[in-house]
């Protein structure tokens, strides 16, 4: 009867809390359903391997190690203990059963070793995770009081309190059952000492064996209950992660530097027939962008590395999702009636924190979870300009985009007017004049309008010149790339600038383009289609150096220290860090250091594109603290390669009282005053 029972126990628990998250689940995926799509089943096999070297690469990121570690080895220990509780749960049905080759032999008490092993270090992994929440306190947890109470914390101590309780139980669990099977006389795994099964098992030779077979029983009554108790609380908090997570990590964007269309399914040339733009409520965001919202590990990597959120502006990245899936939660209650249609923004997001996003992407780079942010904010502030809300320093540079091609308004004749002071034997073909040339210089607005900019397009025409390169340059038939217009939610006047580019780069007949400027070497490369092959103008020196077209003299600052200031749209974006270094390390006797920031964590300057309009609030300017990380690295001549940025930091060395101890410079210019003529 005892028996029955037992059996009838271990049946009724798990197919009621199998049932029931399985029912929580469906409610808390429910919106997924009504969301728009997105088209997330291409390269399958880059995906599956990602489920692997992704969190691996992430995780135990620099400044994250312990965190990371401490993750990984939960993931790993779960994942050996899974074959026990498939075990355990089956033999409350049936005593008898086991797993092929886990009955008896070799590999059975090897596999019992290892998981006694398994058990003890997931228990000391979540009891250092305790620790560190309890005790050390990184400060990125913070809940800032504008974001309303703290529910994270709780909820941490709660999940990692009943995975530490599910642990012990495990440890007793065996450790009892290893008693009763000693007394009995039948062959028992070798306990590897030390360890909780070890130390336990240990403390149970105190008991009789009644005593011990009472515990392997009550102990596996309440393992299976908390097993199904800790399964069906994931959905109510951050710890959804584990079920959502391997989801998420498969389903992440694989062509960095894009930004999804308007609407997947929907060509270009079919806009203007949607009735509505963008992220207007929560049903207009992607299933998979609602998935990140369920993912979010609240580990506040992202608003740890986000410019925006240093600087003091109201947004933290962080806090996107949490909103989001705060929303989800209360909109779509495990029970009643779902919540459908509501306004998300100035109720859930407000303006100034949509729009204080530089989309420079260093809180997806930062992110274990493949979370995505830039399109979501692309896709709010497309809602926003679609309804007539852009802020009103944005107006005048985008009504100057769509009238004349570029944000200063200024007459379209003039965009080549740059190379009247170029040398002789340097000469530009002019496609509007009807030459032809294999190469296309991009040059984009800011380097064929700004006076200061200038210099870095003529420098790149001499780099040009210097590496042999037939080419020529669109002249006023080129417009602004758009980069910037697209990221700012004015979907249908970068469409009209792709087509207008796409079309006068295709008649011009190049085979390939190069440009000095990242913002248009990105959306050329991920926003336009059916272009020649685009580069930087760092990765053509590369090459030409390597291939001793280009030869450099010495440096002619010999007491300079130069420092390299990755852009994002060249480094993040498009993942061009070697070229840019390998450039400077060519001219000899240059001495070059690295910032604390630099590479894949780089630190925005602000500067890209129409973010030069836009005022936000902050306490430092971006720039400032930039050229500030160059100075104490012990740099006097920081180096960029994208005239935005370029821009900025030379004001930035004003402001931050810098002038005389730090100048700024493009690698173009750099290279150019280096050239061995």
């Amino acid at each position: 009867m005892g028996t029955f029972l037992l059996s009838f126990f271990a049946l009724l628990i798990p197919v009621a809390g199998i049932a029931l998250f399985i029912y929580i689940v469906a409610r808390r995926l429910a919106p997924l359903f009504r969301a728009a799509p997105d088209f997330r089943f291409d390269n399958i096999g880059k995906r599956l391997f990602g489920l692997y070297e992704y969190p691996h690469h992430r995780m135990p990121r620099p400044g994250y190690e312990l965190s990371g570690y401490i993750h990984i080895t939960t993931i790993i220990c779960l994942g050996v203990l899974s074959l026990q509780v498939i075990t355990l749960l089956l033999q409350g049905i049936s005593p008898s059963f086991s797993l092929p080759f886990l009955d008896k032999g070799i590999i059975a008490d090897g596999y019992r070793m290892i998981s006694d092993l398994a058990l003890t270090v997931l228990l000391g992994a979540c009891l250092l995770a305790l620790y560190r929440r309890i005790i050390l306190k990184p400060e990125r947890y913070n809940v800032p009081k504008s974001y309303g109470k703290d529910k994270t914390f709780p909820d941490a101590l709660l999940s990692l309190g009943l995975l530490a309780s599910l642990a012990v139980l495990d440890i007793v669990y065996i450790a009892s059952g290893w008693r009763v099977d000693a007394y009995a006389g039948a062959d028992t795994h070798i306990l590897i000492p030390f360890t909780g099964t070890w130390i336990t098992a240990t403390i149970f030779s105190l008991f009789s064996p009644t005593a011990n077979q009472v515990v392997h029983v009550l102990s596996f009554m309440l393992l299976i209950v908390l097993i199904f108790g800790f399964v069906c609380y994931l959905p109510f908090g951050r710890f959804f992660h584990l079920v959502t997570g391997p989801p998420n990590v498969f389903f992440k964007k694989i062509k960095k530097g894009s930004v999804k269309p308007v609407k997947w399914g929907i060509a270009d040339d079919k806009l203007d027939e949607l009735e509505s733009f963008g992220v207007k409520k929560f049903e207009d965001f992607t299933w998979k962008h609602m998935l990140d919202f369920y993912t979010c590990t609240d580990c506040g990597r992202c608003s740890d590395n986000c410019p925006a959120t240093t600087v003091g502006r109201p947004l933290s990245p962080r806090f996107i999702s949490i909103k989001g899936r705060n929303y989800a939660f209360s909109h779509y209650p495990l029970k009643g009636p779902f919540i459908q249609n509501e306004p998300l923004m100035g109720d859930v997001f407000s303006d100034d924190e949509i729009w204080s996003c530089t989309t420079c992407g260093a809180c997806e780079e930062e992110c274990p979870v493949t979370i995505e942010y830039i399109d979501k904010i692309v896709d709010l502030r497309r809602g926003m300009v679609d309804d007539g809300n852009v802020p009103q320093s944005l107006q005048k540079p985008l009504s100057a985009i769509e009238k004349r091609g570029n944000p200063w308004g200024k007459m379209e004749k003039k965009r080549g007017e740059w190379t009247k002071d170029l040398p002789e034997g340097c000469d530009v073909k002019l496609f509007e004049a009807g030459d032809t040339a294999e190469t296309l210089y991009f040059v984009d607005s800011i380097t064929s309008y700004d006076d200061r900019m200038i210099s870095i397009a003529q420098a790149t025409a001499k780099l040009l010149c210097a590496g042999g390169a037939d080419f020529g340059i669109l002249g006023k038939d080129e417009k602004d790339s758009g980069n910037e217009v697209r990221r700012f939610g004015e979907e249908m006047l970068f469409q009209d600038l792709k087509n207008h580019n796409t079309e006068m780069i295709l008649e011009s007949g190049v085979k390939q383009i190069v440009t000095a400027d990242p913002h248009a070497l990105n959306t050329l490369k991920n926003d336009y289609a059916g272009l020649p092959p685009v580069e930087h103008i760092s990765q053509f020196l590369a090459r030409k150096i390597k291939n001793s077209d280009i030869s450099l003299k010495s440096v002619e600052k010999p007491e300079a220290v130069y420092t390299y200031h990755d852009p994002c749209y060249l480094g993040r974006h498009n993942e061009i860090y070697d070229a840019p270094r390998d450039v400077l390390d060519a001219i000899p006797g240059l001495r070059r250091v690295e910032m604390a920031k630099s590479r894949d964590r780089s630190f925005c300057c602000s500067g890209g594109g129409l973010m030069l309009f836009y005022e936000p609030e902050e306490e430092e300017r971006m720039g400032v603290l930039r050229v500030k990380m160059a100075a104490e690295a012990g740099a006097t001549v920081m180096v960029t390669a994208c005239p935005f940025c370029l821009v900025n930091m030379e004001d930035a060395i004003k402001i931050a009282g810098l002038e005389g101890k730090l100048e700024a410079i493009d690698l173009a210019e750099l290279v150019e005053r280096h050239l061995d003529k």
